[in-house]
């Protein structure tokens, strides 16, 4: 099954959409073009790969453009041949003030409902808090997110430069409220800092699933405690080579995970940026990671369990994943 639990929307912006977009917004046009705006070259660090994130963030100034660009995501995804897309995105990055926050999200849903019922695959939106944001800007993000818990919203997410912003505490409070709401929760962690972060995101904010957690192999206790505690680690190896959170992709901790036991569930994390989707992914897996058919099995029975759907979804992607 192609089951893809750690995609970003921001990273899915097509550069034709993009260039349109521009056109009609009065957004100059880049040297180069939106294309080479959008991609990645090469590997950097986290830094740099999220300033080509946001050359996407003016389409989102429009709810019309937000809900655009959310069912050409989920189109795209369904015509690539996925099961389900869960697609995360920071509202708050997107609105001018708090009012604004629940009109990118009512946007993002309703673009992505529109797509699942047009393809027939399933999607839900992950709302992101992002760490360089302030402890009230968050808290408003938790509250808009958990306002559209059930309608169209499944999760809740922090992401951001965890290269310099590394604390997790000021977020605690907005993580409450998401869980109180009933959405799943994730957190990018171990991305850029040590493999103790994994395990504080999911002690202090409840995260079941970690977003890259590359670094977690670094430390064996955090290793252990992963495996033991059934924590779920979103892999995304191209990603992960192009932030520099590894030096090659052959270098990817992932079969270090399985070997451990620690459940894995496999992403695309920005696609536009490093031009791979999620079935190049898994040939990473296999091809360059050495992962067989049973891992492969492993991995899909993962991503059933974990991701954030409600129960008649899971059922009808278990029955298709049996036939």
């Amino acid at each position: 099954m192609l089951i893809d639990l750690h995609s970003h929307l921001e990273g899915r912006v097509r550069p034709s959409t993009a260039a349109e977009l521009a056109a009609a917004g009065g957004v100059p046009e880049p040297a180069g073009g939106w294309e080479q705006a959008i991609r990645l070259t090469g590997p950097a660090d986290l830094t740099v790969y999220l300033a080509k994130v946001a050359s996407t963030y003016p389409f989102f100034r429009s709810a019309e453009s937000a809900r655009r660009i959310a069912r050409e995501a989920v189109e795209d995804a369904a015509a690539a041949g996925l099961d389900y897309l869960e697609l995360r995105f920071g509202p708050a990055t997107h609105a001018e003030d708090a009012r604004g926050i629940d009109a990118v999200i009512a946007a993002v849903a309703e673009g992505m409902r529109e797509a699942s019922r047009a393809t027939g695959m399933p999607s839900g939106a992950v709302v992101a808090a992002l760490r360089h944001h302030d402890r009230d800007t968050n808290l408003a993000i938790a509250r808009a997110a958990a306002r559209f818990a059930g309608d169209g919203v499944v999760g809740f997410d922090l992401a951001g430069d965890e290269l310099l912003f590394p604390q997790l505490a000021p977020h605690r409070d907005a993580f409450d409220i998401a869980r109180a709401a009933g959405l799943g929760i994730t957190c990018h962690a171990a991305e850029a800092a040590p493999g103790a972060a994994a395990r504080e995101a999911a002690e202090l904010l409840g995260a079941t699933r970690i977003g890259h957690g590359a670094h977690i192999v670094d430390d064996p206790d955090v290793l252990a405690w992963a495996a033991d505690s059934g924590i779920v680690v979103e892999v995304c190896p191209t990603s992960n080579w192009y932030t520099g959170a590894i030096a090659a992709v052959a270098e990817h901790p992932a079969p270090v995970f399985r070997d451990a036991g620690v459940r894995l569930v496999l992403g695309d994390d920005n696609p536009m940026q490093t031009g791979t989707d999620l079935r190049d992914e898994r040939a990473v897996l296999v091809d360059v990671l050495g992962f067989t058919p049973s891992d492969l099995a492993t991995l899909d029975s993962a991503s059933l369990d974990s991701a954030f759907l409600e129960p008649g979804t899971r059922r009808d992607l278990q029955s298709r994943h049996q036939r």
